[in-house]
């Protein structure tokens, strides 16, 4: 596994289009919780704020979003078409990420 020092050598690894959605990812976070630092956990770009709120991943056929337990229950209706499971929600990569609903998700991990 490789190992990376920050949240654009993890970026800088993938194809320029997943690349894009990536970096649009990164700044849907940072437009709705701008007061998150951003750091690598588990090998994953990390947000945090008071603790580790929100992971995302690239792999070969999806974009992992790991919100955490509470937001997949609180999401799960409108999460149906999506895989998903205990913490993660993972987007198919060959399609546009639902980022009106992934910016809920980010309001609803970032609250007080």
């Amino acid at each position: 596994m490789e190992i990376f020092n920050c949240v654009d050598d993890y970026i800088t690894q993938f194809p320029h289009d997943v690349q894009q959605t990536l970096q649009t990812l990164r700044r849907v976070i940072k437009e709705e919780a701008p007061s998150v630092s951003e750091k690598i956990s588990w090998g994953m770009p990390t947000f945090v704020l008071n603790g580790n709120r929100v992971y995302f991943a690239a792999y070969k056929r999806h974009i992992g979003l790991y919100p955490g337990a509470d937001a997949i229950i609180a999401f799960n209706d409108r999460l149906t078409q999506y895989k998903t499971s205990k913490g993660t929600v993972q987007f198919p990569i060959d399609k546009p990420l639902p980022y009106d609903l992934i910016r809920e998700i980010i309001i609803f991990c970032t609250k007080a």
